[in-house]
């Protein structure tokens, strides 16, 4: 007795549909890839005033934020806390004067954030504003250096 022999199986795969898969999956990236893009802090200032004269970085009030996250403000220790009544009775004196808000590449970006938060809520909590608000950028920190001794 003869049995029926098995058939084999067919050891091709079927790509028929591969082109028209591959083909959405590369639309599918492409897509998705314009979503995860890192934009960074939007940060939006007010066109600086048309200044005849230029201020000097050390007439500046100078607020630099340690790496460690503490604040020295005109090159003396301070606490956050003490930010706002420092800079007011500096811009009492001279409401033109510029606030300069610095930080080292190393300095966290909550660091920063509070101290700038703390500068711009100056209106609702002493009831005064700052005109001039200036976050240098690193180039420019290392091109005017404060002279020794201040």
């Amino acid at each position: 007795m003869k049995l029926a022999s098995k058939r084999k199986a067919n050891a091709e795969v079927f790509t028929g549909t591969l082109a028209d898969v591959s083909f959405l999956l590369v639309i599918f990236f492409i897509v998705t890839a314009a979503f995860t893009v890192s934009r960074g802090i939007d940060l939006v200032f007010d066109d600086p005033p048309a200044v005849e004269d230029e201020i000097e970085p050390w007439e500046a009030v100078d607020v630099h934020v340690q790496p460690s996250g503490s604040l020295q403000v005109d090159g003396e220790i301070m606490a956050i806390e003490g930010l706002l009544p420092y800079v007011w009775t500096k811009l009492e004196k001279n409401p033109a004067k510029p606030v300069i808000l610095r930080c080292e590449p190393t300095t966290s970006y909550g660091a920063l954030i509070a101290v700038l938060d703390e500068l711009r809520q100056s209106h609702e909590k002493m009831s005064f504003d700052i005109p001039n608000l200036a976050i240098p950028t690193f180039r420019e920190q290392r091109r005017y250096q404060r002279p020794l001794g201040f």
